[in-house]
């Protein structure tokens, strides 16, 4: 219990390193949540050109404007203005209606628009592409049928024969296309396992760093498991203390159901043990705090990337899709999606939970050996 008492008053006498378990993860996690508070973006701007200037443009426009995602936020009279303004930022799409294109449609033959999106936003272009193929598609459709009555067809003939192969399209997972249940909740495991293994990595590195090990490993009389133990203790209390206050506010907006909060937060806490294991691990290995800081950069920070949520795994070459099997938070992300939007059993989740819970066994007491031969080495002392 020395070791515990040392390395709590190690955090009391170090301000910002108590932040970085406690409040300011906290701080960070509040403003992912709040960041999607909207759940679905909506009023996306949005330009029109209109070189038609007809009753069908106008009509088009309004209904533009009344899509619950778009919001026509600029006329332009010309493409350059209309160029500058995608450029600036100002729209994150246009809309081009030419000249005549009203007159091609009363004589029977198609006409083109011209969707200009900035596709750099992935999220603003796709929404603004599926609202304006909806909203054109409507308009389109209800110009065919009222054509089809004028040739004699009734209104039920004309509504059939128009669309007479229909697709039910079903979302099963996450109908709403909430990015608060999706994106949010993702990014609060990919937050907290970055600051665990830094956390892991900055407690034992500063022990080799200040020539402390001896005393370290004198505090948990030569027991070389239960000093690494206890020395991470603090940082995966608080961590997962900051984890539960989270995801109790998920649970409060309806995000994680009752049934799935427990299974949840105890598989969070084995992820985050084992990125524990893996900060001390190689800073004892490397016997550098600075290398252990660089490699706990290099593992975590582009780990969300890898998770196949922000880009298919299954897309991936070879070499980054191996990558990212590798990586525990992958695995994690993949189960935490299974649980909250696809009904999945908590039952699959054992075997997960047993493969984290090796790894870090196997990680810490690896930890242990390697102590046990710094703590008598000066040679790995100082190190920076």
């Amino acid at each position: 219990m020395e070791v515990l008492g040392r390395e709590w008053a190690r955090l009391r006498a170090s301000p910002f390193d108590l932040a970085m378990l406690s409040w300011l993860p906290l701080l960070m996690g509040l403003l992912l949540i709040w960041t999607f508070a909207a759940g679905l973006p909506t009023r996306l701007p949005i330009g029109i050109l209109d070189g038609d200037h007809s009753a069908l443009s106008r009509q088009l426009s309004r209904m533009l404007d009344a899509a619950p995602g778009l919001q026509i936020a600029a006329q332009f009279s010309d493409e350059g203005e209309m160029q500058r303004a995608l450029r600036a930022g100002r729209v994150y799409g246009a809309l081009v209606m030419p000249a005549g294109f009203s007159d091609e449609i009363k004589q029977g033959r198609a006409a083109k628009l011209a969707l200009l999106h900035n596709a750099q936003f992935a999220t603003h272009s796709g929404l603004i592409q599926k609202d304006v193929r909806t909203v054109v598609g409507t308009l389109s459709a209800g110009i065919e049928i009222i054509a089809r009555e004028k040739r004699g067809q009734s209104a039920l003939a004309a509504h059939e024969g128009f669309e007479p192969l229909r697709a039910n399209l079903q979302a099963i997972y996450n109908p709403t296309l909430n990015y608060q249940q999706f994106l949010a909740a993702a990014l609060l495991p990919a937050l907290l396992h970055m600051l665990a293994m830094v956390a892991g990595a900055w407690a034992v590195g500063v022990e080799l760093r200040d020539a402390t090990a001896p005393q370290w490993l004198a505090a948990g009389q030569g027991q070389v498991l239960p000093a690494v133990l206890l020395k991470l203790l603090p940082a995966t209390l608080l961590l997962n203390g900051v984890n539960l206050i989270l995801w109790l506010l998920m649970w409060q907006l309806g995000l994680v159901q009752r049934d799935a909060l427990a299974v949840l937060l105890g598989l969070h806490a084995l992820m985050l043990a084992l990125y524990w294991g893996l900060g001390a691990f190689v800073a004892l290995a490397s016997r550098s705090l600075r290398t252990a800081l660089s490699a706990a950069g290099f593992i975590t920070a582009p780990a969300f990337a890898f998770s196949g949520l922000a880009f298919p795994l299954m897309a991936m070459p070879g070499g980054a899709r191996q990558w990212a099997e590798a990586l525990p938070l992958a695995w994690v992300l993949e189960a935490q999606v299974g649980l909250l939007q696809q009904g999945r059993a908590a039952a699959a989740l054992l075997p997960l939970a047993g493969w984290l819970s090796l790894v870090t066994a196997l990680l810490l007491l690896a930890s242990a050996a390697l102590l046990k031969r710094a703590a008598v080495t000066p040679a790995c002392w100082g190190k920076r």
